[in-house]
């Protein structure tokens, strides 16, 4: 499964893939808006995406999948 990161720069918020040095899309706008869009762009890579978002500070928030259906918390067992 590809993983990105949504992290915060000064008042940009950056997406990365895991292992990457560099940026897959900045954003120029709130948090808010940003996971919105970067649900968007994941969804068009194909299934088995993870977005791992971060706090203004840095720390781990929150993890989602996409496309929302590929997410194995949904799966039985």
């Amino acid at each position: 499964m590809r993983r990105f990161h949504l992290t915060p720069v000064f008042q940009f918020w950056l997406l990365k893939e895991d292992g990457d040095k560099t940026s897959y899309k900045v954003f120029k706008t709130n948090k808010k808006i940003a996971i919105k869009k970067c649900a968007e762009e994941l969804n068009l890579l194909g299934s088995g995406v993870s977005l791992i978002i971060h706090k203004r500070d840095g720390k781990f928030q929150e993890e989602r999948t996409y496309p929302r259906k590929a997410d194995p918390k949904s799966s039985p067992g």
